[in-house]
């Protein structure tokens, strides 16, 4: 199962991300989407699971979303702290059990396994400012493990 993964888009879908999404079973959305329309666009491409960001007031989204992808509980959430992620997302996570965490906030890609949980920052997929990088990620998930490819936009 291949899964897009995109965040911090505020309100501008990049053109490239259709061609880089295309042929995902599912897009997460890390929050920061900035219109509902764009989550339209994307619904194009593929299923979408998308979360508020602190930039989404009056978005139809929940806060946090979880959900089994190939055998694999994700969770999505727009601000997480890798470090203290009970903290940061508080029972949720601890009910969810995951085994990815999806999140945004930083534009920053992120990739690591803390305590055999992996938590996966796509990036910042908006339009070109402050010259941070853009970027969008698609995590391949297989029984044998994910494997997190991050492309640049």
């Amino acid at each position: 199962m291949r899964l897009g993964l995109i965040s911090d888009t505020h309100g501008f879908l990049d053109p490239q991300v259709a061609g880089l999404f295309q042929g995902v079973d599912a897009i997460l959305h890390a929050g920061d989407i900035g219109a509902q329309k764009l989550l339209l666009e994307l619904e194009a491409i593929a299923p979408v699971t998308a979360v508020l960001g602190n930039n989404d007031a009056g978005l139809d989204v929940d806060l946090t979303a979880v959900l089994e992808a190939a055998g694999r509980r994700f969770l999505v959430h727009h601000i997480v702290n890798p470090e203290d992620p009970d903290r940061s997302i508080g029972e949720r996570f601890r009910q969810a059990r995951p085994d990815v965490v999806v999140f945004g906030h930083t534009h920053q890609t992120f990739h690591q396994i803390r305590d055999g949980v992996m938590f996966i920052n796509p990036g910042y997929a908006g339009r070109p400012r402050f010259r941070l990088p853009r970027t969008v990620a698609i995590a391949t998930v297989s029984p044998e493990g994910i494997a997190v490819d991050f492309h640049p936009l």
